[in-house]
């Protein structure tokens, strides 16, 4: 290149090119099924080709339909965090104790459902109840479309079911929130030194896995926001570390969902916009019964998604938002 290309530009150009890799994949499909089409209509005023255009063209024609969907959802603007890990912070709501015995299930059933696709999932801070449940989890996962395919999982989960803690066998309703935000790098959010206070604290270590004696947990104050940070991983270097890119990821997802408030006024009527106050889901115990309220979707499996089994419920919501976006396309 001309006077030489930086890193950054190299990478911009190499991701720019990669997501234009399928959009020309489908507009290539498309012109060669209308193009089989034409030659195969031009067949039928050839007597000895005309029965064989005629077995062919049921097939291409209803091909066509196909390929033009396929294409539409291609050209559909991307979310420019699609590609991007994610960091998924869990915390029990209304029910105590068994809330923060949900709030670990629901940790669990994304640990499996990351294993299950492949991608590296780490926690790192887990603040454990009294029960073994969770008081507060962080985990950040890496790997391909993470945050596309995780972006939904954000809002309020309700669970109903007969807590451990209860003697009479009554069923309980209680919940859990769950914040998906995409991992920000350096360059997207600039923090400066000014705008944050470090403190160093004694740590009893992620989960109460082990207990530390020396002051290297840390916590972070984001004196703009308020935002208050913590990890208590044995190295104070690591927490540090490791707190930034939580923060960072916190400031980029407030500035995400400002951005989404000023492009649509009804946030609510869309998938996967990311309000936590939302009440997303139903896991119901007796019955076996999980519910998507957004896309009023009811599986009777509820062992296997809580075994991670998550497939069925983001394919039906990323289907959804694919199906809304073109109809504000017009298409």
């Amino acid at each position: 290149m001309a006077g030489g290309a930086g890193a950054g530009e190299i990478a911009r150009l190499a991701k720019e090119y990669s997501d234009l890799k399928p959009v020309v994949a489908e507009i290539a499909a498309w012109r060669r099924c209308r193009s089989d089409i034409a030659e195969a209509e031009a067949m039928l005023e050839d007597p000895e080709m005309k029965d064989l255009a005629e077995e062919e063209l049921p097939d291409l024609r209803a091909r066509l339909p196909e390929h033009e969907k396929a294409l539409q959802l291609a050209l559909l603007p991307k979310d420019a965090a699609d590609a991007r890990p994610a960091m998924i912070e869990i915390r029990p709501g209304t029910g105590g104790e068994e809330a923060a015995l949900f709030a670990g299930d629901l940790l669990r059933m994304y640990q499996r459902f990351a294993e299950a696709e492949g991608w590296k999932f780490e926690l790192i801070e887990a603040q454990e109840s009294e029960l073994g449940g969770i008081k507060e989890a962080v985990a950040h996962v890496q790997g391909d479309g993470v945050f596309a395919r995780l972006k939904y999982e954000s809002g309020v989960h309700r669970v109903q079911r007969v807590p451990e803690t209860e003697s009479g066998g009554r069923i309980h309703t209680s919940a859990a929130t769950v914040a998906v935000l995409p991992e920000a790098e350096e360059v997207d959010i600039a923090i400066p030194a000014s705008d944050l206070r470090i403190d160093t604290m004694r740590a009893s270590g992620a989960g109460g896995q082990h207990v530390n004696t020396t002051d290297s947990a840390v916590r972070i104050t984001h004196l703009p926001t308020g935002i208050v940070v913590t990890s208590s991983e044995k190295s104070q270097h690591r927490n540090r570390e490791i707190a930034m890119q939580v923060l960072r990821a916190r400031l980029y997802d407030m500035e995400r969902q400002k951005a989404a408030d000023e492009r649509a006024a009804d946030r609510r009527s869309q998938v996967g916009t990311g309000d936590r106050s939302e009440r997303i889901r139903t896991y119901n115990f007796p019955q076996g019964r999980m519910t998507d309220h957004r896309i009023n979707l009811t599986l009777y499996k509820l062992d296997q998604v809580m075994q991670g089994d998550l497939g069925e419920v983001i394919d039906a919501l990323t289907a959804d938002d694919q199906a809304r976006k073109l109809a504000e396309m017009g298409a």
